[in-house]
């Protein structure tokens, strides 16, 4: 165990001493880099204080070659303010020159157009004064011309004239006033129209047209009278047709309306009686046992019924030989529907009724029967029956 002992502890020293001898190496290796690094220091010092002196060389001429160039900026940026002031005011002249120009341009254009219009103008007065008048230009100018006095215009017929005052004398030529006397005068023939070489002619067609025309006027006016008379007898004729048949109306409806309700009231009324022309009719119906009139406020069969009623007092008013009923008791119950067959039994007498129905009593009542049904095969078919044999009239 000593042994063991001596040997671990051999080895242990044997170890430290090898880890000393690497931290030795080490340090002699950091020695001999820290030594280099002072050398390579040294040298790079050397060269800083080099670069140093050459860079304040460089700055001293760099300070000197910015200060002259600043100089010459200063020197520039003037001579460019000079420059924008002065290519100001030649962008503002040459701005005016060209206006100039162009109302120097306008103003010839517009000249040259007047001188073209005049010289139109002018010619074309020439050519209307040979036209007109066959005068030459010059001539026209010499006799007529602004040098000479304007001759007086002439009295015109129906003018009145003072016998004792003095003639009217030649007059200087004044524009202005030529100018007006002109525009007078052409109102005046304006007024006056052109000459119509076919007015007699035309004068005597207008005549005849005129008294044509005359002649049918009083024809119309005469058929209009007989027209007017036409139509106050037919007015007549109507007003007295219709006053006959509202009395009977009136009255069988009456007599129709306590029939199918008994204890009730119902009468006609005239909108306008003053006027039998254009009057409406009103129906008033009140019910036994009820205040209400109107027919809207009825119930639907009562109003049904009273609708029944006053065609049955229509057809007793004016008879027909056919009449056609379509469901008129669809709405009624069995009491009244009683009272309505009872209605037409008393119609069926002297006219003949058809009659469409679904209530079977009214159905009883009649002669024949015919149905629409339809066969399996959907076509519809017609079947007639007759109830009794109807004697000839």
């Amino acid at each position: 165990m000593a042994v063991r002992t001596a040997e671990e502890r051999v080895r242990a020293i044997g170890e430290r001493a090898a880890a000393l001898e690497r931290d030795a190496q080490s340090e002699r290796n950091a020695r001999i880099a820290a030594m280099q690094r002072r050398e390579r220091r040294a040298a790079s010092l050397i060269i800083a204080t080099a670069l140093l002196s050459g860079a304040r060389v460089a700055l001293t001429y760099t300070e000197t070659s910015v200060g002259l160039a600043q100089r010459a900026r200063t020197q520039a940026e003037g001579l460019k303010k000079e420059r924008d002031a002065e290519l100001v005011f030649v962008r503002s002249e040459v701005r005016t020159l060209v206006e100039i120009l162009e109302n120097l341009k306008d103003s010839v254009h517009r000249d040259e157009v007047a001188r073209a219009e005049q010289r139109m103008r002018i010619e074309t007065l020439e050519g209307k004064a040979r036209e007109d008048f066959g005068i030459a230009p010059q001539e026209l100018l010499d006799e007529y011309g602004p040098e000479q006095l304007v001759p007086p215009s002439p009295s015109a017929p129906g003018d009145e004239i003072d016998p004792e005052a003095p003639l009217p004398q030649p007059y200087p030529f004044v524009r202005e006033e030529q100018v007006k006397r002109l525009r007078a005068a052409e109102k005046q023939l304006a007024l006056l129209g052109k000459v119509n070489p076919l007015a007699l002619e035309e004068y005597s067609a207008m005549e005849e047209r005129q008294k044509f025309l005359t002649e049918q006027l009083e024809d119309l006016k005469k058929t209009r009278d007989d027209l007017l008379d036409i139509i106050k007898e037919v007015d007549a004729r109507v007003e007295q047709v219709f006053t006959e048949a509202y009395t009977e109306i009136e009255r069988e409806f009456e007599g129709v309306f306590a029939r199918l309700f008994p204890g009730g009231e119902g009468r006609l009324i005239l909108t306008d009686p003053e006027n039998m022309l254009t009057t409406g009719v009103d129906v008033e119906a009140r019910p036994p046992g009820k205040k209400i009139k109107r027919l809207s406020l009825l119930s639907g069969g009562e109003r049904s019924l009273t609708a029944v009623a006053f065609l049955v007092a229509l057809f007793k008013a004016r008879p027909s030989p056919f009449y056609v009923l379509d469901e008129v008791e669809a709405a009624l119950d069995d009491v009244n529907l009683g009272r309505l067959i009872d209605i037409i039994e008393e119609l069926r007498s002297s006219s003949q009724l058809i009659v469409i129905t679904h209530q079977k009593r009214t159905m009883e009542i009649a002669d024949a029967l015919y149905g629409v049904s339809m066969r399996g095969d959907g076509v519809t078919q017609i079947i007639g029956q007759r109830l009794r044999e109807v004697e000839p009239a």
